[in-house]
């Protein structure tokens, strides 16, 4: 059987909080149209994705073994225009209340680059454009974040 080379197209986020988890990713610049007491948003991203946030109740309509919000081990990455978008988008988040998990820095990959927790745990990645003239080898070890 052929099925086909398949294509993602969707990420689905179950949240603990709908409100703090829109005004989250409001924050890092996306344009979320959610009425209050939603329980279902989704936001069609630019290049076609769409991210969908369900809350925990509206998630078992659709899938019997939803365990909630999890926080698990993907890392949800969004491209900024810049480096310096990164460390502002990075400063902005964690200001805010966000818990920063990697704080920026010149990644190997010739990227700035950096990590902040959404409300329910969820890595999500900040990275800026890929400098081949930044690139370098071997990686050394990330700066960690304050404890």
């Amino acid at each position: 059987m052929h099925r086909g080379t398949p294509s993602l197209d969707q990420i689905n986020i179950i949240v603990r909080d709908m409100e703090a988890s829109v005004a989250f990713y409001r924050r890092l610049g996306l344009e979320i149209d959610a009425a209050p007491g939603s329980q279902h948003v989704t936001v069609r991203l630019s290049n076609g994705l769409d991210l969908e946030f369900d809350s925990a109740d509206f998630a078992a309509q659709w899938d019997s073994g939803c365990r909630g919000p999890t926080g698990s081990g993907v890392v949800i990455g969004f491209s900024l225009p810049s480096r310096e978008a990164v460390d502002e988008a990075y400063a902005d988040l964690t200001g805010a209340g966000g818990t920063g998990r990697q704080p920026p820095y010149d990644a190997f990959w010739g990227a700035r680059y950096a990590i902040v927790e959404d409300p329910d745990g969820n890595a999500v990645g900040l990275m800026s454009p890929i400098d081949a003239s930044s690139k370098f080898w071997p990686p050394v070890p990330p700066p960690r974040a304050p404890s």
